[in-house]
């Protein structure tokens, strides 16, 4: 093998050159849920933070508007969050240099405690930013006596 481009195929043909167009995958044919088709699932970003009145989920989910987003409530305690990302329509005359933006489906599932109300969940989005609330239940403080001591 050369490391020198071939001029007959139009292609770099050595896999230790590192400007070979041809790139060997070894994950190819391995099944796994982090295929191509769900690559948007693995770079959703969500923070989870709990409050003293509530647990507050946020999900970055730049260009998605809240008609491609869906909060559902599994379980009585499991909240989950899914959308997809539409693929961009190709133009026939368009030239794509290069494409880094994910598309596909993506599913988050968060089990939260028992301590929550999620007859009351809220979810509100705004400038890409997905924040899901859940009241926390309040936690009534024991009545505490005090007792006389005799003697």
């Amino acid at each position: 093998m050369s490391m020198i481009p071939s001029f007959f195929s139009g292609q770099r043909s050595n896999i230790f050159d590192p400007f070979s167009l041809n790139v060997w995958d070894p994950f190819k044919d391995f099944p796994t849920q982090f295929s191509k088709e769900n690559s948007a699932f693995v770079n959703t970003s969500i923070d989870w933070k709990e409050t003293p009145e509530a647990h507050v989920l946020k999900a970055d989910l730049p260009g998605l508007n809240k008609e491609e987003v869906k909060v559902e409530v599994e379980d009585d305690r499991v909240v989950r969050i899914s959308g997809e990302r539409k693929i961009e329509k190709e133009d026939k005359n368009d030239t794509w240099h290069r494409v880094e933006r994910s598309s596909g489906k993506f599913v988050r599932s968060f089990r939260l405690p028992e301590n929550v109300k999620m007859d009351q969940i809220k979810a509100a989005m705004e400038n890409g930013v997905l924040t899901v609330t859940v009241p926390k239940v309040e936690v009534k403080k024991p009545d505490v006596k005090a007792v006389e001591i005799s003697g």
